[in-house]
């Protein structure tokens, strides 16, 4: 597994880029669960991912998979193979998107398929040409989207200011949000719908949601009551949240193994210091 940084002129956009390699024996496959995240694309190379998001869908077979950002689990199922991972910020997403984010919540697609990421098919055809070469493929990636045409009336500065409040464990309210942001509600929530794909209430509890998972991901001997966010009222509203976000309970996913996301985190963590994508900062201009 490796995380590679976004060359400057790109950071702002992206959570990062990696390239990972799932080495099974023979038809051997594994599974595991995503937890809530902004929008990826992830290229494969070998076999594809079995994937559901629940009541949001299931995909099989595509090699190009596009996901919008999320406010549920997705269960996976997947063998040998080589990929690369692409997330997209709020910020990104409107920048190389463009498309409403609340239109594409929860959005498991096949990349090849839906016209809102047809512009990256070439991308697609072209990531894994000739031999295996991470660097290559990494100079692929940034070559491509720095092709890609700049939308109009983008608001980049607003899209980062409320990025930068949601991810702030001071900000626990929506009222807290839009003194910190400056902008009217109403707009707050238009930016949110477009960019983000929630509501701002929504947002904040998602945030609060997974400060807490990560920390009982990386030292589950915390147990659940000692990786609850400052936030919380009581344990009863975490495992709301819980079931809310990932279908299950927190004694249901404790006893599950996770063999790719357990080593992604802390991987993640080590290089990028923050183990999930829903806590990386907004990168300044």
């Amino acid at each position: 597994m490796r995380f590679c940084q976004p060359p400057e002129d790109l950071q702002r956009y992206f959570t990062t880029f990696y390239a990972a390699e799932i080495d099974l024996a023979g038809d051997a496959r594994i599974s595991d669960a995503l937890h809530p995240e902004w929008a990826n694309l992830r290229f494969f190379s070998g076999d594809a991912p079995d994937a559901a998001i629940e009541g949001h869908g299931t995909l099989s077979g595509a090699h190009f998979v596009a996901t919008g950002p999320s406010s549920r689990c997705t269960h996976f199922t997947i063998g040998k193979t080589r990929f690369w991972g692409i997330g997209l910020l709020p910020l990104g997403w409107a920048r190389f998107v463009g498309a409403p984010a609340s239109a594409h919540a929860n959005l498991l697609a096949d990349g090849r398929h839906h016209g809102t990421f047809a512009h990256f098919l070439p991308l697609a055809g072209q990531l894994f040409s000739g031999q295996v070469d991470e660097e290559s493929e990494f100079a692929r990636i940034v070559s491509y989207f720095r092709t890609l045409p700049a939308p109009a009336g983008m608001s980049e500065e607003r899209i980062v200011a409320i990025h930068q409040a949601v991810i702030d464990p001071a900000i626990s309210t929506v009222t807290q949000l839009v003194e910190r942001v400056g902008a009217s509600q109403r707009t707050i929530e238009r930016t949110c719908q477009q960019a983000f794909g929630f509501s701002p209430k929504l947002l904040l509890r998602r945030q609060r949601f997974m400060r807490s998972l990560t920390q009982f991901m990386l030292d589950p001997s915390l147990k659940w009551i000692g990786a609850l966010d400052g936030s919380y009222h009581d344990q009863a509203q975490f495992v709301r949240d819980f079931h809310e976000f990932m279908g299950m309970t927190p004694r249901d996913y404790a006893a599950r193994p996770h063999p790719i996301l357990e080593t992604f985190m802390h991987e993640r963590d080590r290089v990028r210091g923050a183990a999930v994508q829903t806590l990386d900062r907004p990168a300044a201009r």
